[in-house]
């Protein structure tokens, strides 16, 4: 399985597309809308984790829809664990949908293998000692011209 976070910035002439439903439906990606400020005759912003079967078919759906003008990054976080603070509750792991998050039996280890992440966040919240932390490279894309 393929998963990303990716930005789209939609022109106001697009916002009365059925996008999403395209992505699901000839496309087979799965989605998850993280944050989103979409008007009619506005512009708009998204922040969406795609899902595929493969990178190719999340692509082709990325194709499509800069093919109707909107305008896809992808989204560039890092989440990182601060080891010294951790102390093994596994409670982040029963919100990580990659994988890159679980326990290893039988240690009862709580593993975090960055290379899976997708940067979705949801752990930072959970965590009760705050170990874990989400960085955003880019912090234009919650400037006040897209607060949501």
């Amino acid at each position: 399985m393929y998963t990303q976070i990716y930005i789209l910035r939609f022109p106001k002439d697009t916002s009365d597309q059925p996008f999403i439903y395209r992505l699901v439906k000839e496309y087979d990606i799965e989605f998850n809308i993280l944050k989103a400020d979409i008007l009619l005759q506005r512009e708009g912003l998204m922040i969406i984790e795609l899902k595929g079967s493969s990178k190719a078919n999340v692509q082709a759906g990325l194709d499509y829809l800069q093919h109707l003008g909107v305008k896809v990054e992808r989204m560039a976080t890092g989440i990182r664990r601060d080891d010294e603070n951790c102390f093994q509750c596994g409670a982040c792991t029963g919100v990580c949908s990659s994988g890159a998050l679980y326990v290893k039996r039988p240690e009862m280890a709580v593993i975090f293998e960055a290379e899976k992440c997708t940067g979705c966040g949801l752990c930072v919240p959970i965590c009760p000692v705050q170990a874990m932390e989400v960085s955003l490279n880019d912090d234009r894309i919650f400037s006040d011209e897209f607060m949501l």
